[in-house]
């Protein structure tokens, strides 16, 4: 599909003025705000002011904008007023929560107003809805922490510390607990969104996930339909469908106590048979454990393949320490996935990609999960450096990688044209829960998938891009050559992940399988998600070059 050009609609001027300005405009709401304060002004900076740099950009350096404002709403009214200042004046909207977008849909050259929501970061229990609320700008360990530490409770959210709740449940919700618990949008009781109408409007929605509310279809484009597609969301509920009784019964509560190991081989040491043997045999237990309800349902593990100039691969697993005979169950784990690698695994000793030394773990230890959980997500400095630039891609994997696809990860991993120790295929363990749910009952169609792989390099000089999209195109256009250079949805692989978000699937020159980029992340959902989008963003205010596209006329 053709990648559309940025653009805008309405018929005021968006006005700004000086260092710092402030903003009360008022406009039509079909629902009350999340928090009420119509007479706060909101904060809109402007390029004179000196904190304009740092609100100009996201995580990936790649990315940097120049826009005529950032508007920094509090509450969901301010929200309101950014929008429909910004459409009155044709101005082109992109919305940040966490700043970890792949891509750049919220800093490009076209963007002229960023509505940041890092101050939409309120979470809480709503004794109205009886549901726990999130608000976007929440970032992952915050609402794990919170919900832990206030109500003993959990939603599956993801591994990454700082990657906001606006993006993140949006595109679906992976997190280490998926295999036992699901995805998070499996707990998304109701969303509040500021939508657009086809009167240029703007106004804040609620939609839940009753089967009587009329605004139902919004809630489901937000289990997994992307983020800037249909509004902006200014906050979501989770609740447990169907649970009943005090907010500690509301939502999953975590297991007690997990526990961690760390294994990694020396590249040195890794030849082709044995890396071979590694990564099917990762493949091979996943299809055989990945049922819904299986007794390593509480077993997540991340198979990182680094390049060579790392040194290093690594098998990383955590178990729920309560589940019977867990330790054991590790260790078969382990044991399997090892079998026939005929050389001796030592300790994590150093950094691979996202994942920081974990020699301590060589052992299993029994670990509180929430210390578990801090320690896989914040120990890294991969993880904690905002300075850095990537590239990304992604498959799911409805089987284990075939040999020939084994054979390609073996031939770029081992390269020696290139080098970068922070280039790697990070394998991710799904299934079990996830696969529980049908794929039309949520946005996310992906529910028969064993195995997550993200592709990845960072880097921190902007000499260096060309050599490393370079290689990460290399390397997954060779493991997907007999589907044209992507994980078309077959018997062995299965699309794309939105929230890995990749333009080069735009691109017939890299995408050659006649798939669009719109059936690899939502498959047969996508029509559906442009119904929604045909109601609730009629003018098209909310896109970038992967949002969900009006439907054909």
């Amino acid at each position: 599909m053709e990648k559309r050009q940025h653009g805008g609609v309405g018929r005021r001027a968006f006005l700004v003025g000086g260092a710092l300005t402030t903003l009360g405009a008022a406009a039509a709401t079909s629902a009350p705000a999340s928090t009420a304060a119509p007479e706060d002004a909101l904060i809109v900076v402007t390029p004179e002011a000196s904190r304009y740099p740092d609100l100009v950009r996201g995580n990936n350096q790649r990315w940097v904008a120049a826009p005529q404002a950032v508007a920094l709403p509090v509450n969901t009214r301010q929200v309101v007023a950014a929008v429909q200042n910004a459409v009155s004046g044709r101005k082109r909207i992109t919305v940040r929560s966490g700043g970890h977008c792949y891509e750049d849909f919220v800093y490009n050259s076209a963007t002229q107003v960023v509505i940041d929501l890092s101050q939409l970061n309120a979470v809480g229990y709503d004794e109205q809805r009886r549901a726990f609320y999130v608000e976007p700008g929440a970032t992952v360990l915050n609402v794990v922490n919170t919900l832990y530490r206030k109500w003993g409770v959990t939603i599956p959210a993801g591994m990454c510390y700082s990657v906001g709740m606006g993006g993140h449940v949006t595109g679906g919700g992976w997190g280490l607990l998926c295999r036992e618990l699901g995805l998070t949008v499996d707990y998304l009781h109701a969303v509040e969104v500021v939508t657009v109408g086809a009167d240029g409007v703007a106004r804040a929605v609620v939609a839940t996930n009753s089967p009587s509310d009329p605004n139902r279809e919004l809630w489901w484009a937000h289990t997994g339909g992307g983020g800037g597609s249909f509004g902006v969301v200014t906050r979501f509920w989770f609740r447990t469908p169907g649970a009943t009784g005090d907010p500690g019964a509301l939502l999953p509560s975590p297991p007690a106590e997990v526990y961690l190991h760390a294994l990694s081989w020396k590249w040195a040491d890794m030849t082709e048979a044995r890396f071979t043997r590694l990564v099917r045999n990762y493949g091979g237990w996943h299809e055989r454990n990945s049922a819904p309800g299986g007794e390593y349902g509480g077993l997540l593990s991340f198979l990182a393949l680094g390049h060579r100039s790392s040194d290093r691969i690594a098998l990383t697993t955590q178990m729920t320490a309560s589940a019977p005979d867990a330790l054991a169950k590790l260790e078969r784990f382990v044991a399997e996935v090892t079998d026939g690698v005929d050389v001796a695994a030592v300790p994590l000793n150093q950094p691979l990609g996202e994942f920081g030394p974990m020699a301590e773990q060589f052992t299993a230890q029994r670990l509180p999960w929430l210390q578990a959980t801090t320690r896989l997500g914040v120990t890294n400095s991969m993880l904690t450096n905002p300075s850095l630039r990537g590239d990304f891609k992604s498959a799911f994997m409805r089987r284990g990688l075939p040999d020939d696809q084994i054979a390609a990860l073996y031939r770029h991993l081992s390269r020696t044209d290139f080098a970068n120790p922070n280039a790697l295929v990070v394998a991710s363990s799904y299934g079990g829960r996830v696969n529980a749910v049908a794929p039309g009952d949520t946005a996310t169609p992906h529910r028969d998938s064993v195995i997550k792989l993200l592709y990845q390099a960072y880097w921190p000089d902007p000499a260096a891009d060309a050599a490393n999209v370079a290689w990460l195109r290399d390397i997954y256009e060779d493991v997907y050559r007999t589907t044209g250079g992507v994980p078309v949805p077959n018997d062995v692989t299965d699309g794309c992940y939105v929230n890995y978000a990749d333009i080069d699937l735009n691109d017939p020159a890299r995408n050659r399988s006649g798939r669009s980029w719109a059936e690899l992340y939502f498959g047969a959902n996508y029509p559906r998600l442009q119904r929604v989008k045909a109601k609730w963003d009629p003018l098209d205010v909310f896109r970038h070059g992967q949002s969900v596209e009006l439907p054909p006329r």
